[in-house]
């Protein structure tokens, strides 16, 4: 308590020397690395409140959501995005960064499903508020309506549960061999928000109609809700599972394969992004299926590195449209020769989308590889596949964007600020640096 009250003793003088902007800024810092000291080494729930606590799982995702709503204030400088009010955005994302700790904190099914709808308002006001083009308005009722159609079963599968097991505690629930619709409608809704392919289609929309902030928070930590949900209700879901889950991994792989394809004819720099995501979440819903030790570890790590890597390369994306005012591949391309410097980070977060060593998304593939291909050998040719095409548009990503000619409409350019550098280095250091302390990720497991 004493720590926390120097701390706000601390943040007097800040408050009044500075303006609300970089206020939140700082303030994001600090929580973020106050709460790097929170780390428990057990994998058991510690810090217990009556409906909340966190395991090292939770831990992971509500730093990562710390880091990177405090990254989104930082990209949101731009004059475009404050253009409605700047106090009713920093309300909003400070909503949806309490909405996010209180999904990945909350200890009962229930709870986690009011607030896992709960952080679906903010980020509505921000592809309605915020986002660019008129079709914002029906890309936020996609969103809206594809994960609230699916959830209500979930809902309903909620309340069920708790008529059998008479708690909807974690660490009270039980394995069920409950009937089939019980499984898919207890699973569909975080398949919606992974998202699986088949219900994917919401995300492409949300992503290129968001603004840089609700692209960075969709694709950070949004899908991860998805991913949360499926290892936290596959424990009831075992008996089951081991019966139903190979439909589900057969469609994700299958899927991944033909997104990957897909991410090939793009030529929308944050629609071949969007779809790369559906392409990585797809490994992720595989991983979790398997129900081994190597497939959790493997969805976990590579829900952390796609959080920053996707998220780095929304902010890049960003940064050549706030340019070039297009985020056309045939409007941005010979770009090394326009900004150079940009160059660089472009070249190094494609690489770590490919999972090229040492990123973090290196880790997460080689585990879930083991593990899916130790489940069946017949995945091996879709996941040889996958990784080669994955390579492939992240290669294409980075080429058609940087090299060739010139577009004749370019006439002047600002290389990138001091600022932007510090965005794209905050999101860059920590996916590469975690891999040296890889062993926290066995912790929980």
């Amino acid at each position: 308590m004493l720590k926390f009250l120097f701390f706000m003793l601390f943040m007097i003088p800040i408050n009044l020397m500075m303006n609300m902007y970089w206020l939140v800024q700082i303030l994001l810092i600090l929580i973020s690395f106050i709460f790097m000291f929170f780390m428990n080494s057990s994998s058991l729930f510690n810090n217990l409140s009556y409906f909340m606590g966190m395991d090292l799982i939770s831990y992971g995702l509500i730093l990562l959501s710390l880091w990177i709503c405090m990254l989104m204030v930082m990209a949101s400088e731009s004059i475009n995005t404050f253009n409605y009010s700047k106090k009713f955005f920093l309300l909003n994302l400070i909503f949806l960064l309490i909405m996010l700790f209180m999904t990945f904190s909350s200890l009962n099914l229930f709870y986690f499903y009011l607030f896992f709808e709960a952080s679906l308002i903010p980020t509505l006001f921000l592809i309605i508020g915020w986002g660019y083009q008129p079709e914002r308005l029906q890309a936020g009722i996609y969103l809206l309506f594809y994960t609230l159609l699916a959830s209500l079963p979930m809902l309903v599968s909620i309340f069920y549960l708790y008529t059998y097991n008479n708690s909807l505690f974690y660490y009270f629930m039980n394995m069920c061999d409950f009937n089939y619709l019980f499984y898919i409608s207890m699973i569909f809704a975080f398949l919606v928000k992974m998202p699986m392919y088949f219900v994917h289609l919401w995300l492409p929309k949300a992503h290129v109609e968001a603004p840089i902030s609700g692209s960075m928070i969709l694709a950070g930590i949004m899908l991860k809700l998805g991913g949360y949900g499926m290892v936290r209700v596959m424990k009831i879901l075992m008996d089951i599972g081991m019966k139903m889950n190979y439909i589900f991994m057969s469609l994700s792989l299958v899927g991944g394969f033909l997104v990957s394809l897909i991410c090939l004819r793009q030529v929308d720099l944050k629609s071949l992004i969007a779809y790369s995501s559906v392409s990585h979440m797809s490994l992720v819903i595989g991983g979790i299926m398997t129900m081994s030790i190597w497939g959790y570890m493997g969805s976990y790590s590579l829900m952390i590195a796609h959080g920053l890597c996707s998220s780095g390369l929304f902010c890049l994306a960003n940064m050549s449209y706030e340019r070039s005012g297009s985020r056309s591949l045939f409007i941005n391309k010979g770009m090394m020769n326009f900004m150079p410097s940009l160059c660089l980070w472009w070249f190094l977060l494609s690489s770590s989308n490919m999972a090229a060593p040492p990123s973090l998304n290196l880790l997460g593939e080689i585990s879930l590889l083991n593990s899916i291909i130790s489940w069946s050998l017949l995945t091996m040719i879709l996941l040889s596949l996958l990784s080669f095409f994955s390579a492939a548009y992240s290669l294409y990503l980075y080429s058609y964007s940087q090299h060739g000619d010139l577009y004749s409409g370019l006439f002047s350019s600002m290389n990138g600020s001091m600022r932007e550098f510090i965005l794209l280095m905050l999101h860059w250091i920590p996916l590469n640096f975690l891999i040296l302390k890889s062993e926290v990720i066995f912790l929980w497991l």
